[in-house]
């Protein structure tokens, strides 16, 4: 792996920054928490201009046919953004799930769609026991007919009241299968739930004999254990990379903070322990720049280390965004605790996304494993 960007990448950087410095102010943020859909219809339609929304899909379906190390650098900017929207579940866990497990047809009919910015897609891949491991699905799948019905409980489900279509796991007969439901169909019902971080959005998604058809299942039933594990995986590596972003926004708010704040007539950046703190969420942000960009790579060169790097990736970012965006607060001091000061719009991105796609406990027993299974 080359840990320098191209041209391209750093091309790509730039120009998300510059967007969303323009058009993600934190004011169109907070304007946010407070709209019912949570998110800008105007600037989800400018990003399918620019060719975000099908930046990791084949150009046959209307995407730019680039890898998850280029949507690594798009989503590091959006979590310096705070951008609120369903990105991440439009592109991550719809578009990504559908080119792992999607038959042709489904890739055609819906990465097209999402990438020209006409559909939104999320999933459901939370429980009622809050178990990220696939093998914890409840969820229940009997076969009605040609096709299925659907029967059980889903937790924090992102962006669920904006999607037109659901990935869901569920049991049927075969076993564990991946199904795409619309969340307007009859015996679905979607509860709003409340989280840290105010832009994003939350469901509850119940599902009462939730009929679907034989063109629904994402490839063999009773085979979707891979697919799902894969997804996860690319769900937490991209969800790091939107955490240091916002760990990086952090750093970056300290370190302008200490140059103009003074104590006793000069800047508190002067003093030794303020620097020491703001050398060290530098470390940390650096560590976490190169797990997730490793991890990245390996995802998109098929690495043999992958899915490790993947767990590696997720488990250290969480703790080093958490210590980044905390120490973050007291470099501030009592500014950085008021609703008026920006700072907690990154902070709250951040701790959101620490326990989704896997905690650090979750990140480091699939390491165990791995270290255990590999002797």
């Amino acid at each position: 792996m080359n840990f320098s960007f191209s041209d391209d990448q750093i091309l790509l950087k730039n120009s998300v920054r510059a967007a969303l410095d323009e058009q993600c102010k934190p004011e169109h943020v907070r304007a946010m928490f407070d709209d019912p859909k949570g998110y800008s219809a105007e600037l989800w339609g400018e990003m399918a201009k620019l060719g975000w929304l099908g930046l990791p899909f084949p150009e046959e379906q209307g995407g730019a046919g680039l890898g998850l190390v280029e949507l690594a650098l798009l989503l590091e900017e959006m979590g310096r953004a705070a951008y609120p929207g369903p990105f991440f579940t439009t592109v991550v866990l719809g578009g990504l799930g559908l080119m792992l497990g999607g038959s042709a047809a489904q890739k055609d009919k819906w990465l097209s769609a999402f990438a020209s910015g006409k559909a939104r897609a999320t999933a459901a891949l939370l429980e009622e026991h809050l178990d990220w491991d696939p093998a914890a699905t409840a969820a229940t799948a009997p076969k009605a007919g040609s096709g299925w019905t659907l029967s059980g409980l889903k937790r924090f489900v992102p962006w669920a009241h904006t999607a037109d279509v659901v990935l869901v796991p569920a049991r049927s007969p075969e076993g564990l299968s991946l199904f795409l439901v619309d969340p307007k169909s009859p015996g679905v019902t979607l509860t709003p739930m409340v989280g840290i971080d105010l832009g994003s959005r939350w469901s509850e998604m119940r599902l009462d004999k939730v009929a679907v058809g034989v063109d629904a299942i994402l490839g063999r039933p009773g085979a979707a254990g891979p697919v799902v594990e894969a997804l996860l995986r690319r769900a937490a590596v991209m969800s790091s990379a939107e955490m240091l972003g916002a760990a990086r926004r952090c750093l970056d708010m300290s370190v302008e903070y200490a140059k103009v704040r003074e104590q006793f007539g000069q800047p508190i950046g002067s003093y030794q322990a303020i620097r020491h703190r703001c050398a060290e969420m530098l470390l940390e942000a650096e560590n976490a720049h190169a797990a997730v960009y490793y991890a990245a790579w390996a995802l998109t060169a098929g690495a043999e280390d992958a899915a490790v790097a993947a767990s590696i990736c997720k488990s250290y970012v969480n703790e080093a965004a958490r210590k980044v965006c905390g120490d973050a607060i007291q470099v501030h001091g009592g500014i950085g605790f008021t609703w008026e000061y920006d700072l907690h719009l990154y902070m709250k991105r951040a701790k959101g996304l620490e326990p989704l796609y896997g905690d650090t406990e979750y990140h480091r027993e699939l390491i165990t494993r791995h270290v255990t299974s590999s002797r």
